[in-house]
């Protein structure tokens, strides 16, 4: 089919598909229309339900523990934002503008702590640095020191968290910062030298500046994750937004006060995509950048400083990748952890196929809005992909919440019918089953998958489509012999990044998952909240390794 494309001039294939292109769009239109209404329903139930119980439920909420959930979340999103900001762009200018042992090696593997599960790498240090761990033990036998006699910080604690979410979160704004500095003019740099500005100066009043936007970009992406963690805050008691809802709904049954404290939650979600949004505006590219491979570096330094930029650079990566990994696979080689791991089999199998669904109902949906945004280009249809795609900042917790809320009832209902109907003898449909679990982790996810196909998608010229179908072709066959083989790489990609993040998500899990399904990440929550870390090391250690897919890849694109 595609060899015969070349022979059909644009003109007449567009005249061939003129006529009934109309409904076409108008069925792009709907189908975006429908997946927006689908994913903004939790914002929707959320806002519509929050006011129910009147002020004084606000009042109760604001006199017992929202003060000390808005104090919490926000201190916690300000030192892991921060040491993110200092850690990302500090490593993207060395990497970027000087020269210095193991520069190449580290530009790459300053990504790898993104790999590493927030939670992980909580349940790890808590594991080394707790009064029984490792450090402490050997600090107490080389000094003779006794309990009392010595201080050492608190890792279960506000700090704690802060320094175990910005170690693991910091390439976000690495990776943004550092494709900010490579593109950047070596001119403009090198002028403010020749007027006398040192280096540092050069730096603060001409590198950064340009660079502003893209680590504001990266910081508000480590934000979004800083307040939809659940796993860190909860294994290290810091009440947060995320723990709060999960307490209110599980732990207490209080379904009114989970969805007021989603409702506050949403306020810093709104907050921080419009900050995300208007970072985009920001950003540009120069023809002149800095940082590529072969090109003289802007700054020289001497011997210490460069030993001093390779110690600076490597310390992340020791701290948010080696240190987790490595005690990892030191307590998975235990005969403790082996012997836990004889039905690994039963959780690894939850996970692939609740992976599997998800990524199959993202790429489909992700399909339809990149299709409409392709055939319609209508101001609907962009506000429509908008609202759909608003998925990567909503916190698993609030997701939750915002779907079980409204489809409660409705859920009744139709289970209802279909015993009376149908003879159907099970529990719940949609809360009973991992129908809705599905549906969140869609939500959640989209982005991902319609951001992979939209780049395919963009890559292929409407002329390929006009000219298949005035050859006879039907939709159906263009998709299949057109489209599908030419978007192949994008939908594999999309896929196995959603899959990844799916059995990698926890908390929309915990709310919404059936009794009779575990899934790793499920499985290795419950064992470290009763300190049986060594029988979920194997297991943590499965979660550790499917997040180096994404995170390749991630580098791939922004050498790229």
């Amino acid at each position: 089919m595609t060899r015969r494309l070349s022979q059909i001039d644009a003109p007449r294939a567009s005249t061939a598909v003129r006529a009934g292109g109309t409904s076409a769009l108008s069925g792009w239109l709907v189908a975006a229309l429908l997946i927006a209404a689908l994913a903004g329903l939790p914002i929707i139930a959320i806002l519509v339900s929050a006011p129910s119980g009147g002020m004084e439920a606000i009042a109760h909420l604001a006199q017992t523990v929202l003060g000390r959930y808005i104090a919490n979340t926000a201190l916690l999103m300000i030192m892991a934002g921060g040491l993110a900001a200092i850690i990302g762009t500090g490593c993207a200018w060395l990497v970027s503008a000087a020269e210095f042992p193991g520069r190449r090696m580290l530009a790459w593997a300053l990504v790898l702590p993104l790999a590493v599960p927030a939670y992980i790498a909580a349940y790890i240090y808590a594991d080394i640095l707790d009064f029984t761990g490792p450090v402490q033990t050997g600090l107490r036998a080389a000094s003779g020191w006794q309990a009392g006699e010595y201080w050492f910080p608190q890792i279960r604690s506000l700090t704690g968290g802060a320094f175990v979410l910005g170690i693991v979160l910091y390439p976000y704004v690495y990776l943004l910062a550092r494709a900010a500095f490579a593109a950047q003019s070596r001119s403009q740099f090198r002028a403010a030298r020749s007027l006398g500005a040192g280096p540092a100066r050069a730096f603060w009043k001409v590198a950064l500046p340009a660079a502003r936007p893209a680590i504001a970009g990266g910081l508000a992406l480590v934000l979004m994750e800083v307040l939809a963690d659940f796993g860190v805050a909860q294994y290290f008691a810091i009440p947060t937004f995320s723990t709060g809802i999960f307490r209110s709904w599980l732990s207490m049954g209080d379904k009114q006060a989970a969805l007021k404290l989603a409702a506050f939650m949403l306020i810093f979600v709104i907050v921080l995509i419009a900050m995300e949004s208007a970072t985009r505006k920001g950003r540009s590219d120069s023809r002149d950048g800095i940082g590529a491979d072969g090109a003289d570096r802007l700054i020289e330094l001497t011997g210490a400083q460069k030993l001093g930029a390779a110690v600076f650079c490597a310390v992340p990566v020791l701290l948010g990748f080696a240190v987790p990994a490595a005690h990892l696979g030191w307590l998975a080689m235990s005969e403790t952890a082996v012997s836990a791991a004889g039905q690994l089999g039963t959780y690894a199998a939850g996970s692939f196929w609740l992976g599997l669904a998800t990524s199959v109902t993202c790429l489909i949906a992700a399909l339809l809005l990149a299709f409409a945004k392709a055939r319609s280009g209508s101001v609907a249809a962009k506000g429509a992909i908008r609202v759909a795609t608003l998925g990567y900042a909503l916190p698993g917790a609030l997701l939750a919440v915002g779907l079980l809320a409204p489809l409660g009832a409705f859920d009744l209902t139709i289970s209802r019918f279909a015993r009376d109907s149908f003879g159907y003898g099970g529990g719940l449909i949609l809360t009973g089953s991992s129908v809705i679990l599905i549906y969140a982790l869609s939500v959640r996810f989209m982005t991902v998958a319609y951001n992979s196909v939209d780049g395919g998608l963009s890559k292929i010229p409407p002329s390929y489509d006009a000219a298949a179908r005035s050859l006879g072709a039907s939709p159906a066959r263009v998709l299949r012999e057109v489209y599908a083989p030419l978007l192949r790489p994008s939908l594999i990609a999309a896929a196995a990044l959603v899959f990844i993040d799916t059995v990698r998500e926890l908390p929309a899990t915990l709310i919404l998952r059936p009794f009779n399904l575990e899934t790793l990440a499920t499985r290795t929550y419950r064992l470290a909240s009763d300190e049986r870390l060594v029988e979920a090391s194997i297991p943590a250690l499965i979660l550790l390794a499917a997040g180096m897919l994404p995170v390749i890849l991630l580098n791939r694109i922004t050498q790229r």
